[in-house]
């Protein structure tokens, strides 16, 4: 009996396959005496008196967190987490760093409790997985997720008591949890649109998936130095921020007449970081899209083989690449492969379709005559479990029960045919969501912040809503601005890619200490990619509100005919624009 694949099918299964024949040896050559992978041979198998390593690094050399790896591998404690289970006790020591391999966060001193991080690759849910998550949150959580900068899902205020039932419910919906923290590759994005964007140059979705899968079922893959981060753009009109991760896979088009047959491929970028103000670059690779996954998992072993294990704040692979350089990286890649790599200058490639600023809210059509998705915002990423029962009952009512997540920390319900879009948007208001374009708070982005985080300086959420809310009434703006509020500088919501970014402070008001931030401005990803200029410091909360009204009043006044706030920014220097914002006062 003989089956017939559909072309995404045949992309899922080229990539996964050739992730799989990828390897042409074992990598490790034995086993210490406490099970762990290790390039030296174990004394007690071989004889050898040799002094053991991991990935070369005497044990005695490694950082903290490599040390708790090599003691006890965080994917090997089910029965530890089973034990605290039933004694309704937190992870101690080591363990609250393993616990993150299963996607479980212990975020004292700032909540006594745990956080759930999901892994959902390409960024897309069923209506019954969101409904499944809504129990979880509520069941086990505080009633409430959060959608997060990956396109992820969140659930806090989870007890250790119900942790283990938390990750088997997971389980039971089709999703999991695996690698979504520590040093292991986080969730994988895809342009939230794939599939139906109309200005796409692909589907990227199965190859999202694809890499979900190939990272679930290599073990060796948790195990790298730090965090990685991989998405795919589809070439279409919105962003999914691809410039931002390690690995940007970008789709691009080659037309008639070049050294390669046109068609499809995609473009790939490294190192992006913009926590360490550093978008990713283009690699000089062109590949087929059936290539990506297996190239993607040479470039994680490679990495892992030899990115820094001794210090943490150079272990990013950006640190790796900076040593080397990006064609010894390259070179070190190709060994894992068994194809060469193919490259090809970026300039003859066709150039990518413009971005739509807040393109993904409000009602789009799709590629499908008559259908329509609709961009819902979700002030930032917060959902009641409520709101998440709702938006699963109308995916099914007027879609195909199918919820996509953006990494701007909204969400879109496609599928909807133009003679039910009005039935959607009204059942939506009433659920306390909203399809509406605003220029200043579809833009607003914000961490955890302190109410759940302990790094966090601020209460980002509420504060972004509270600056959300004051400027919506100060301000009209004829352009859509983004505002990127972090808590500190581990810049989980990406404030240097804002046009306006906030990173959360400490401020000295008199003998007082109150929450502040220092702001950028004028940062861009994707056709605007640019690192914002660090203008103001230290400006307590309370002044924060009316210090961005008048620099986008300024901005307004003095702008040239149309121009962005990004533009505007830009066309100034860097102690211009301090020279003109400095001096606020209430």
């Amino acid at each position: 009996m003989t089956q017939n694949f559909n072309e995404p099918q045949k992309q899922y299964l080229q990539g996964f396959f050739a992730g799989v024949n990828q390897r042409g040896g074992a990598p490790f050559v034995g086993q210490t005496s406490n099970g762990q992978l290790t390039n030296t041979p174990d004394e007690s198998t071989t004889g050898n008196q040799a002094e053991e390593t991991v990935h070369g690094v005497l044990i005695e050399d490694l950082c903290k967190e490599e040390k708790i790896k090599y003691d006890h591998h965080g994917l090997d404690i089910w029965d530890t987490m089973l034990d605290n289970a039933a004694k309704n006790k937190f992870p101690e020591g080591g363990d609250v760093f393993r616990y993150k391999f299963n996607g479980l966060f212990y975020v004292t001193p700032a909540q006594e409790s745990m956080m759930l991080r999901c892994r959902i690759p390409g960024c897309v849910l069923r209506s019954h997985q969101f409904d499944g998550l809504a129990d979880i949150a509520e069941d086990w959580g505080g009633g409430y997720s959060h959608v997060t900068t990956r396109g992820n899902l969140q659930v806090r205020e989870i007890m250790p008591k119900d942790s283990v039932d938390v990750l088997v419910k997971l389980r039971e919906l089709g999703l999991t949890s695996q690698g979504s923290g520590a040093d292991n590759v986080r969730n994988i994005t895809a342009s939230p649109t794939s599939g139906f964007d109309p200005d796409e140059v692909i589907d990227v979705l199965p190859l999202a998936k694809a890499m979900h899968h190939y990272i679930l079922n290599n073990r060796d893959l948790y195990d790298l130095p730090r965090k990685f981060n991989i998405a795919f753009d589809n070439g279409g009109s919105v962003s999914v921020c691809a410039d931002t991760n390690d690995i940007a896979f970008y789709a691009v088009e080659v037309g008639e007449g070049q050294s390669v047959d046109p068609g499809v491929y995609f473009r790939v970028q490294l190192c992006g970081i913009t926590g360490h103000k550093q978008f990713a670059k283009d690699c000089g690779l062109l590949l087929k899209p059936d290539e990506c996954v297996a190239v993607a998992g040479a470039m994680l072993r490679s990495f892992l083989k030899n990115g820094d294990r001794t210090n943490r704040k150079k272990a990013r692979l950006k640190y790796l690449v900076d040593k080397w350089g990006v064609e010894k990286y390259l070179e070190e890649t190709a060994k894992e492969l068994a194809f060469e790599l193919r490259y090809f200058p970026l300039e003859n490639c066709e150039p990518r379709r413009p971005i739509r600023r807040h393109g993904y809210i409000g009602v789009h059509p799709q590629k499908e005559k008559g259908l329509n998705f609709v961009g819902v915002v979700v002030p930032v990423g917060h959902l009641s479990v409520e709101q998440m029962r709702g938006v699963s009952r109308l995916s099914e009512k007027y879609g195909r029960g199918e919820i996509r997540l953006t990494v701007w920390q909204n969400l879109i319900i496609p599928h909807v045919a133009d003679d039910q879009l009005k039935a959607l948007k009204a059942e939506l208001h009433e659920l306390g969501l909203n399809t509406e374009h605003h220029n200043i708070t579809n833009g607003l982005v914000a961490c955890t912040g302190n109410a759940g985080c302990k790094f966090a300086a601020t209460g980002t959420k509420a504060q972004a809503i509270q600056v959300g809310d004051y400027l919506k009434e100060k301000i009209e703006l004829d352009q859509p601005i983004n505002i990127h509020l972090t808590g500190c500088h581990h810049s989980c919501a990406q404030h240097y890619i804002g046009d306006i970014g906030l990173m959360g402070t400490k401020v000295k008001v008199g003998d007082e200490s109150v929450e502040g931030y220092n702001i950028v401005l004028g940062g861009g990803v994707d056709n605007e990619q640019g690192i914002a200029a660090e203008i103001l410091n230290g400006v307590p909360f309370s002044e924060v509100p009316f210090t961005l009204e008048h620099i986008l009043k300024t901005y307004l006044d003095e702008r040239q005919s149309d121009e962005s706030f990004i533009n505007y920014t830009r066309r100034h220097s860097v102690e211009e624009l301090k020279n003109q914002f400095s001096h606020v006062s209430a």
